[in-house]
């Protein structure tokens, strides 16, 4: 297996429960790496996490970085981890049918995931795909794409 990878944890509200029902699937895998959740989600993580480690008698976890919330900035902070390249995989079991009062910074946030080609699930069965796959487990770098002509890019 590869070191930790650092795998971001999210959700919108109404699809919490649903994400503390996948991490409780599959706690065994996501404890071997580092998770990053904004607000409430990382908390709801950890509780599921906790729960089942006293449950399963395991031995330790992973270290769990709680970020702000994500209306409150936890999405630009998520973002700005992207970027940096200090990001894996993202789990964002985002609710497809209800308006989110950040929904600028939500597809800020997919934005750069895309653009540094991330591995990003969206839903549970793409995250059920990514957490599965043999490449999770292994040493994987995805090409991102040189932007350097557009930085340097003439503004005339």
């Amino acid at each position: 297996m590869r070191n930790k990878l650092s795998i971001a944890l999210v959700a919108h509200d109404n699809m919490k429960h649903e994400l503390a029902e996948w991490v409780d699937w599959n706690w065994e895998n996501l404890l071997r790496h580092h998770l990053i959740c904004t607000g409430t989600t990382g908390r709801m993580v950890e509780n599921t996490l906790t729960e089942r480690r006293t449950i399963e008698k395991h031995n330790g976890y992973s270290e769990i970085t709680l970020l702000k919330s994500g209306p409150l900035g936890g999405d630009q902070q998520l973002g700005s981890m992207i970027a940096d390249g200090k990001i894996n995989a993202v789990i964002f079991l985002w609710d497809p049918m209800q308006a989110q009062p950040h929904d600028v910074d939500v597809k800020a946030l997919l934005r750069l995931a895309t653009l540094y080609n991330v591995p990003t699930a969206i839903n549970r069965s793409t995250a059920d795909f990514l957490i599965s796959s043999p490449l999770f487990d292994s040493e994987y770098t995805p090409v991102v794409k040189d932007y350097q002509s557009y930085v340097e890019r003439s503004l005339k």
